[in-house]
């Protein structure tokens, strides 16, 4: 009963941090649908160029809110992809709070948050600009009226306005990531911490694989394992930098949740997946330390 109310508490707590972030950008894609008009939608799509340098910035900070709600931007795609990878890679997640636990030297972390930033942000614009050439824009125009239609929220008619929509939105979304959050709990507390980290300590040479592997698990206890066996000395720089890259905290489950495509999450999935493996074998080749 103690584990079963440990769960319990845990998804709660994670689920309700997110309920915050998620209501104000529901709130302000519903004031930009009803409000701002053609205008505000083409000045968001001419800002768009510079969404992967803004994405790695707010992705920086210690928590999974901002990448929650980029993935609900871009599933309304008032933002590009390429700034939906920047914030994934730059968002930091667990890894700050414990480092600053463990008293580790400010210019360490400093190191790695700038990495992390300058990875975000140089990837972000290589995945826009691919997608330019590639002439697949079009197939990125906003469609936050989409959104609302496939959730059968009925935002367009009836009273409460943007606060009534986007309430039934933010509600949606946390009811989703709640029962998700609860079983990977239930998974984590049966199988156990520990052997997340046993997996990836076992062979040091796939470390930088399975660290990212272990890394995409939407849960805090990835984030957690891979900065404490980093801290021990169990996983090299590259093989710690290509888990952290890819721990996007509960952002993949909002992705999956709001945005209409199951193919394209994949694809989204195995992108982030493929940056950090690719970034990690980089760091841990050159033999770059923080």
């Amino acid at each position: 009963m103690e584990i079963i109310l440990h769960i319990l508490e845990h998804s709660v707590i994670d689920t309700l941090r997110l309920v915050p972030f998620l209501f104000v950008t529901y709130l302000a894609m519903e004031a930009l649908e009803h409000k701002a008009g053609d205008r505000a939608e083409a000045a968001i799509r001419k800002a768009g160029a510079a969404g992967p340098a803004i994405g790695a910035v707010l992705g920086v900070f210690p928590q999974c809110g901002f990448s929650a709600a980029a993935a609900t931007l871009y599933a309304g795609r008032v933002i590009t992809l390429g700034t939906l990878i920047a914030v994934f890679l730059s968002t930091s997640d667990e890894m700050l709070p414990i480092f600053i636990a463990e008293q580790v030297d400010p210019a360490v972390i400093l190191k790695i948050l700038g990495a992390k930033l300058l990875i975000g942000l140089v990837m972000g614009f290589l995945v826009d600009g691919a997608l330019r050439i590639a002439r697949r824009r079009g197939a990125d125009a906003m469609s936050i009226h989409e959104l609302c239609e496939r959730d059968h929220c009925h935002c367009h008619g009836g009273d409460g306005g943007i606060l009534k929509s986007a309430i039934k939105h933010t509600l949606q979304v946390t009811l989703f990531i709640f029962i998700i959050t609860l079983v990977l709990e239930a998974v984590i507390e049966g199988v156990g911490e520990d052997v997340l980290a046993e997996f990836l300590g076992a062979n040091p040479g796939l470390s930088v694989f399975a660290s990212a592997l272990v890394g995409l698990i939407p849960n805090c206890a990835a984030s957690v394992v891979i900065t404490e066996l980093y801290l021990e000395g169990t996983l090299s720089a590259g093989a710690m930098m290509a888990g952290l890259l890819v721990s996007a905290g509960v952002g993949l489950l909002v992705l999956f949740r709001t945005n209409r495509s199951v193919k394209q999450n994949i694809a989204i999935l195995a992108l982030l997946y493929g940056i950090g493996v690719v970034w990690g074998l980089v760091i841990s080749a050159v033999g770059i330390t923080f």
